[in-house]
């Protein structure tokens, strides 16, 4: 059997834009920052509305801190 020697490069994921419906009107981006906490796995992640992505932690805790400390007082 012959190996194969030509792959095809396929972008991450992340970088393929989801399909979106035309006929909805796009929602004015929000200045509020509303922070929370997911998890994936072990680890513990905080984001933001604004695109902000804090660091995996494996404490909840600090993830939240995270949080609280992104979110303008």
């Amino acid at each position: 059997m012959e190996p194969h020697t030509e792959a095809t490069l396929v972008p991450p994921l992340a970088s393929v834009p989801l399909p979106r419906d035309s006929s909805s009107a796009v929602p004015a981006p929000s200045t509020d920052h509303a922070t929370s906490t997911s998890e994936r796995g072990s680890f513990s992640l905080a984001a933001c509305t604004c695109g902000w992505r804090g660091p995996a932690r494996r404490s909840r805790d600090l993830a939240r801190k995270d949080a609280t400390g992104h979110a303008p007082e």
